[in-house]
């Protein structure tokens, strides 16, 4: 039988499970990621507290966990400038899902949290986000969300001597 996945934010408590969760997933998956595993590994929990939205009264700034019986199996945050001329647009950022629970419709049920919370935020309207090019994977499952695609960065990141663009996709709250 297949545990449930039940979503919710993180809380500040969570911060420790959060960190271990990326530092796995930066080192596993180092081309789907801008951040690299040796600086995260030197991050403590607390650096990712900013990620909780705490002092954002406004919403539009979060992090939400995907919980089972194993743990913490999956994020995802969004962040949001605080800059009047462009704090209507927020990034959804750190969309990861252990390799273990693939195929179960994790990513899918954390990216529906993250765009009915991103639309509970007061004067939220407009979400972006980068996926590396060929992760065809990724690119369906928010393409189905509702993201377009509206332009690519070549040479946007460098693993190991390696190239890789990142597709730039946008959604209209």
């Amino acid at each position: 039988m297949t545990e449930p996945i039940t979503i919710h934010r993180l809380a500040p408590a969570d911060l420790a499970d959060y960190k271990a969760l990326r530092d796995t997933m930066l080192a596993a998956h180092p081309s789907a990621f801008s951040s690299d595993v040796l600086e995260g590994l030197s991050r403590s929990p607390e650096s990712y507290r900013a990620r909780l939205g705490l002092e954002r009264s406004e919403g539009g700034e979060f992090t939400l966990g995907a919980w089972s019986g194993a743990g913490l199996v999956g994020a995802i945050s969004c962040e949001r400038d605080g800059r009047v001329k462009v704090r209507h647009i927020g990034h959804v950022i750190g969309m990861m899902v252990r390799d273990e629970v693939q195929g179960r419709g994790v990513g899918r049920a954390l990216l529906d949290a993250c765009l009915v919370e991103a639309r509970r935020a007061t004067g939220l309207e407009m979400l972006t986000l980068t996926v590396t090019a060929g992760n065809e994977a990724a690119t369906r499952l928010y393409e189905r969300a509702g993201f377009i695609r509206y332009g690519s960065l070549p040479r946007a990141i460098c693993v190991g001597g390696t190239y890789y663009a990142k597709d730039q996709m946008v959604l209209t709250l």
